[in-house]
C-alpha cells in the first residue's frame, strides 16, 4: 500500500511528541483542541486590533491584508507540552483565500505564536508536509515533491469512519436526514452502530436509490447527537464496465442550468474535431481545471450550482464537478456525481476535513472517475484524477436532486453528505464532525 500526503500538515501527536521528549521532560498538561482553538483566534483578533481590520503577513514581498474564515479543528494539535500548531483559513482584501499554519509555544492559556506561513492559495499549497526519520516535520515545496507526497493511497485502505452530528435547541419537532453508507465494488461497508436520541426510519431516494437515515426528534433531543460508525475497506477506484443502457438516463443536462444554450456552446466548441468521448471529456476536463479557481467566496460557492461556475469562474470541489458534468452531458457524454469524504493519508486517526465530492463519465462502455478540484490543485496529478479515485475515501450517496418521502420542506435534496436539518419548520445547519482511524 502506497501513503501519499494531502499536503496538508495532518500531524501525528505522539511521532512528534517523541522529538521533543529531550527538550520537554514534564508532564503533558491536559490541553485540548478547544484551548488552541481559542489562543489562534485571540492572536488573530489582537492581530485585526492592532492592524486597523486587517490581519497583516508578509508573503513573496506583498503586505497581505487578511481577515479570518474559520479555523481548521480538525487539524489543531499539541506537539509537546509547551508547543502547539493550528491552521486556518484567511480571506485577503485582494478577494484571494489563504490557508495560513502557526505554531505556538506555551501553556493553556498563554500561547505565543513563533512562526506564520502561507500554506495554499485558494486551495493550491506552495509546499507539502514530510516526516523525516526523526519523526519531526518537515516542509517540501510542490516543485519539488514526489508523487507519493501529493495525496493518494494506491491499491486499498482500511479504516473505520466515524460520522458525528450535534443537534441544536429544539422548541417543538425537529426532521434529519442522514446518508447512509452501502457497499458497492469499490467499497464494502460494515455499520459498527448507530445511535441518536430517537428511533429513526431507512428511507431510499426515488433518484438514485441511496439510503438514508431519517428522525424526528422532540425537544427532549435538543444537545444530543446523532452517531454512526462504520468499518470500511476500499479498493482504489479506476475505469469499470457497465451496460450502456444504464448510461442513458445521465444525458439530461441538469434542471437548474439557467443557460442552457451557452453551456451547448461552449461544449460543443470544447469537442469539436475530437474524435471519440474519452478525447472529448478530456478536453472538457482540461478546460474546467482551466477556468476555475478553487475558491470558497463570496455568495453561492459550495451548492453546486452551474450558474454560479460560470459567472464566477471559481468554487469548491461542488461547483467543479456540477459544471464539468453540465458540460458532459450537453456535449452527449453521460456523466454523474457522488459525494463523501476523503480521508487522509500521512496520519491513521483524527479529524477529516469535512465532505469532497467527485464525478464519473461514461466512454467506451466503462465509467470513468475523475476529481477534477484536486487535480486543479495539484496539476502533477492532473493525468491520475482522469481515470482513478484512490483508495482513501468513502462514498455517502450518489446524485442531486434527491427525492425522499417523509423529505424536506425545503424540496428535493441538493446532494447528501451533511446532514439535512429541519428545526421547528426551518432549514438549519447542524454541528457536524467526521473522524476516521486506520
Amino acid at each position: 500500500m502506497k501513503l501519499v500526503s494531502y499536503g496538508v500538515l495532518l500531524i501525528v501527536c505522539v511521532a512528534v511528541q517523541s522529538s521533543y521528549a529531550a527538550q520537554d521532560t514534564a508532564p503533558m498538561p491536559e490541553i485540548v483542541t478547544g484551548d488552541i482553538q481559542e489562543q489562534i483566534e485571540k492572536h488573530i483578533a489582537e492581530k485585526v486590533e492592532e492592524g486597523e481590520g486587517y490581519f497583516h503577513l508578509r508573503f513573496e514581498g506583498k503586505d497581505l491584508t487578511l481577515n479570518l474564515v474559520r479555523v481548521h479543528v480538525e487539524y489543531l494539535a499539541s506537539l509537546s507540552p509547551t508547543r502547539h500548531f493550528a491552521c486556518v483559513d484567511m480571506v485577503g482584501a485582494d478577494g484571494e483565500f489563504y490557508d495560513v499554519d502557526f505554531f505556538m509555544e506555551g501553556t493553556r492559556n498563554d500561547m505565543r505564536v513563533t512562526e506564520t506561513t502561507v500554506h495554499k492559495i485558494n486551495g493550491q499549497s506552495i509546499y507539502v508536509w514530510k516526516q523525516a526519520e526523526d519523526k519531526t516535520w518537515e516542509r517540501v515545496p510542490v516543485a519539488d515533491a514526489s508523487a507519493d507526497l501529493l495525496g493518494v493511497i494506491n491499491d486499498r485502505d482500511h479504516f473505520e469512519f466515524r460520522y458525528e452530528t450535534t443537534l441544536p435547541a429544539i422548541n417543538t419537532e425537529a426532521k434529519v436526514w442522514i446518508p447512509l453508507a452501502t457497499s458497492d465494488a469499490f467499497q464494502t461497508i460494515k455499520i459498527k452502530s448507530i445511535n441518536g436520541p430517537s428511533p429513526y426510519q431507512i428511507l431510499k431516494d426515488r433518484t438514485e436509490g441511496n439510503v438514508i437515515l431519517y428522525f424526528e426528534c422532540g425537544p427532549d433531543a435538543s444537545g444530543k447527537s446523532i452517531v454512526i460508525t462504520y468499518d470500511v475497506e476500499r479498493r482504489e477506484k479506476n475505469a469499470y464496465e457497465d451496460d450502456p443502457s444504464n448510461a442513458q438516463r445521465y444525458l439530461n443536462v441538469p434542471d437548474d442550468v439557467n443557460d442552457i444554450a451557452l453551456v451547448k456552446a461552449t461544449a460543443d466548441e470544447l469537442v469539436k474535431g475530437k474524435e471519440t468521448d474519452l478525447m472529448r471529456a478530456r478536453a472538457l476536463y482540461d478546460y474546467t481545471i482551466d477556468v476555475l479557481a478553487y475558491k470558497k467566496a463570496g455568495e453561492g460557492w459550495g451548492a453546486a450550482d452551474v450558474a454560479y461556475a460560470c459567472d464566477a469562474r471559481s468554487g469548491n470541489c461542488t461547483d467543479y464537478h456540477a459544471y464539468f458534468i453540465a458540460l458532459a452531458r450537453a456535449a452527449g457524454i453521460p456523466a454523474r456525481f457522488a459525494i463523501g469524504a476523503s480521508i487522509p493519508s500521512n496520519r491513521d486517526e483524527g479529524g477529516v476535513d469535512g465532505y469532497h465530492c467527485w464525478a464519473e463519465f461514461y466512454a467506451d462502455g466503462k465509467w470513468w472517475p475523475v476529481d477534477i478540484s484536486e487535480a486543479d490543485k495539484f496539476t502533477s496529478l492532473s493525468m491520475y484524477y482522469f481515470g482513478h479515485h484512490p483508495a482513501n475515501r468513502i462514498e455517502l450517496s450518489r446524485g442531486q436532486n434527491l427525492r425522499v418521502r417523509p423529505g424536506p420542506l425545503s424540496g428535493p435534496i441538493n446532494f447528501l453528505a451533511y446532514p439535512v436539518l429541519e428545526v421547528d419548520g426551518v432549514t438549519v445547519r447542524p454541528q457536524k464532525f467526521f473522524s476516521f482511524k486506520r
